[in-house]
């Protein structure tokens, strides 16, 4: 069973060097709909084994560790890797039905392919990666992917966002590297389970001042304040498709490398307060900038900024609760953030524009795309009994668990946060849905393929709230192996950490 751990990677890569030399645009669809189909099966077989028989670990090539690169899917990378997978095939489809019907959208489809299967391998070999240095590698590889990606067009507009983006993100990467290299330098090592170890046996100013170098990495790419204003000027410019897989999943790979090192390297909490602080400040400046936005795909950033702030809280409380909780807010936000940025790339086609001053009516002329946005933006909002109300509350119980000042504070900035979402869902609403219509002349069909996607996406939040006990118990089970610390080392080193 550990030979599919290497999978998720090896696929897409594969599947991207086919498409780059295949030079029929069916044929590129076809293997990245295969592959992403495959990895989806893959990453959930995974997860079933990771539940069952706990953390599953291979040696690349194999040289042991640390000397040689493990990839390690246990609970939470299994967990990430099915929903990721899920959330990429089902916005691959909706590119291709784009495709189909944006003619001149300039995105030539033998660069996008190839492209989004790298992004896709970045992506799961961050989720697997078991040491330092390849989960830098992960990063970079989905960002190198997503520089292209977020310039596909050429036009002025993309550029010029795109060059602020991908400044901000090698200005994280420069200072991850440098951290990876402080790291190994006062250890001797790179591999995250001995460094569960080493890290331990280090002077306590020296490796907060690790633990505080790896954080401000890992929150630029997270988007957490003040680190998150590049984010709601590059998302928006992007091709739907694009915008959409990069909300869902681009800054949960930081809030992932967040979590990972919290509980497996720098576990006692430290950096507790801080976290906190900044969760509160990240939670009520992104809704507050949601608020006076009149752009939906700006409103959606804004939003995307404000509830990483959840799970930086959860985090931050250092209780297997609150790690609970904060896994759990991941798996749904990536689904229901992505949803939206899709929904959003609906009504652009639709209506030929996503500002809220020139939209009106649509839930008369489209009954269908008034649903598809106020199931997910409900969920957002936290209205029972979406599983954003049972992540929320799951969150608040266990900062109320915890007590103190600051928790308390931050709950209330989160209850404070979550009603603004519902005042700026409701607000598109009322603009975009119920207000006369705005539409002049006849307005393009919506492609099935689009549709059909979006409906996927929309019906996997709905199980979230139909399956909220097990999928609750599985990311319990998660946070508990992860802060035991145990079975991840033991995993990789069964005869004792060198």
């Amino acid at each position: 069973m550990t030979a599919l751990v290497p999978l998720p990677v090896v696929m897409p890569l594969l599947g991207a060097a086919l498409t780059l030399v295949l030079p029929w645009a069916r044929a590129q669809r076809a293997v990245s709909v295969f592959v992403l189909t495959a990895t989806l099966a893959v990453s959930a077989v995974l997860l079933v084994r990771a539940y069952a028989d706990g953390p599953l670990v291979v040696r690349i090539g194999g040289w042991p560790p640390p000397a040689g690169i493990v990839l390690v899917a246990d609970q939470l990378a299994a967990l990430m890797l099915t929903v990721s997978a899920a959330v990429t095939l089902c916005v691959l489809l909706y590119s291709i039905g784009q495709g189909q019907s944006d003619l001149d959208e300039g995105t030539p489809v033998s660069i996008f392919h190839p492209t989004y299967l790298v992004l896709t391998a970045g992506v799961t070999n961050s989720f697997l990666a078991g040491d330092l240095f390849n989960l830098f590698v992960g990063f970079e590889m989905l960002l190198t992917a997503s520089y292209v990606l977020i310039t596909l067009g050429g036009s002025d507009v993309r550029i010029r966002t795109g060059s602020t983006y991908v400044v901000v993100n090698i200005l994280a990467s420069m200072i991850f590297l440098s951290g990876v290299g402080l790291v190994y330098a006062a250890t001797g090592t790179l591999n995250l389970a001995q460094l569960a170890g080493r890290l331990d046996t280090l002077p306590a100013d020296l490796r907060l001042a690790l633990q505080l170098m790896l954080l401000l990495a890992f929150g630029i790419k997270a988007a957490v304040f003040p680190l998150a204003a590049w984010l709601p000027d590059s998302y928006p410019t992007a091709p739907a498709p694009v915008t959409a897989v990069f909300a869902g999943l681009l800054t949960k790979v930081g809030v992932y490398a967040i979590i990972r090192t919290e509980t497996l390297l720098f576990p006692g909490g430290r950096a507790d307060a801080l976290l906190m602080v900044v969760a509160g400040l990240t939670m009520l400046v992104g809704i507050l900038g949601a608020v006076a936005q009149s752009d939906l795909k700006r409103l959606l950033s804004f939003t995307l900024v404000s509830h990483i702030g959840y799970m930086i809280f959860g985090v931050a409380l250092s209780t297997v609760a609150g790690l609970t909780g904060a896994i759990f807010y991941v798996l749904h936000h990536i689904t229901v953030q992505t949803t939206l940025f899709l929904v959003a790339g609906l009504i652009e086609l639709r209506a030929g524009s996503t500002d809220l001053r020139r939209l009106g009516g649509l839930a008369r002329i489209t009954p269908l795309i008034a649903v598809l946005f106020f199931v997910p933006a409900m969920n957002l909002a936290g209205i029972p009994p979406f599983p954003g109300f049972l992540g929320k509350l799951g969150l608040f119980q266990a900062g109320a668990a915890v007590g103190g000042a600051l928790p308390w504070t931050v709950v209330a900035a989160g209850a404070v946060t979550s009603l603004c979402t519902l005042y700026a869902a409701s607000r598109v609403w009322n603009i975009a849905f119920w207000r006369s219509p705005r539409l002049v002349g006849e307005a393009p069909s919506l492609p099935r393929l689009m549709v059909g996607s979006t409906v996927a996406l929309v019906t996997l939040g709905v199980t979230f709230t139909l399956a909220a006990g097990p999928i609750f118990a599985v990311t319990a089970d998660a946070a508990d192996d992860l802060y035991r610390r145990t079975p991840y080392v033991r995993a990789v080193f069964p005869e004792g950490t060198p």
